[in-house]
């Protein structure tokens, strides 16, 4: 059976992990054929390990006709190169998705989707409960909200961060606002904010509490949702980001299962 062309957008810890799932065979129907990353070398190294390709730009990416297309790198990886990869012929699948907070971004990617006939593909990275959240907001109009707990010093180089932080003894709140101002005040620290308001009440109309938690590890998330007929609230703790990275891999299992969930 004829492979499916998968490449990588960004080296790191995450992707690392993506493409040492297809080496453990958890996607039997894909082979790994190119990586791209903002440091050449880096993508050359990551290459050599994985058995593929490394690319210098997103021309020479899409030049090998990737069937999927997955990042896992930044905001900025997905608003500079997300239109030639749909342009290309490449399904997305999207890790950073602080980037549709930009609500006419993300109607332009929606749109070239359709276009090309092509699908993106938003990961859940540390979150979940999307079925749930989707079939809510088709019920009628919620509310939604979602709240966060970090460790002070994750938020460091952050402007929610002050030294005070390091020596608190009791919860601290640290923001409050729409997600989409909370991607712009973290734009690396709260993508799944913006995915659970994109799977519900959109970005302007859903609410998050940020609290920095002393000795806390790892991340923790609250997501409520009220509607006249459904109420429902998911909690979600992981130790480490591992998790976003397996949530790529689900949703490139996804893609070609027979059975979906």
């Amino acid at each position: 059976m004829k492979k499916i062309k998968l490449a990588l957008i960004g080296y790191g810890y995450l992707n690392e992990i993506v493409a040492n799932a297809l080496k453990d065979g958890y996607l039997p129907e894909y082979e790994l054929i190119a990586v791209l990353g903002r440091d050449y070398d880096r993508a050359k190294e990551f290459a050599k390990r994985h058995g593929c390709k490394a690319c210098a730009d997103i021309n020479e990416l899409m030049a090998i006709k990737p069937d999927f297309t997955a990042e896992a790198a930044s905001v900025n990886a997905v608003q500079n190169y997300s239109e030639k990869i749909l342009n290309g012929g490449s399904n997305l699948v999207v890790l950073s998705i602080g980037a549709f907070a930009d609500r006419d971004f993300y109607e332009r990617i929606k749109s070239l989707a359709v276009q090309n006939e092509r699908r993106v593909y938003i990961a859940s990275g540390a979150v979940g409960g999307f079925d749930v959240l989707r079939t809510a907001a088709l019920m009628g109009p919620i509310t939604a909200s979602i709240g966060a707990q970090k460790a002070p010093a994750s938020l460091k180089n952050t402007p929610l961060f002050a030294d005070e932080l390091m020596n608190i003894t009791a919860p601290r709140p640290v923001f409050c606002g729409t997600t989409k101002e909370a991607i712009a005040t973290l734009p690396t620290k709260v993508n799944v904010a913006i995915a659970t308001a994109l799977a519900s009440a959109g970005p302007e109309n859903t609410i998050m509490h940020i609290k920095a938690v002393p000795g806390f590890e790892g991340d923790e998330y609250k997501i409520e949702i009220q509607g006249e007929e459904v109420r429902a609230e998911l909690n979600i703790y992981s130790r480490t980001s591992a998790i976003a990275a397996w949530s790529v891999v689900a949703v490139l299992q996804n893609a070609v299962s027979p059975i979906v969930f």
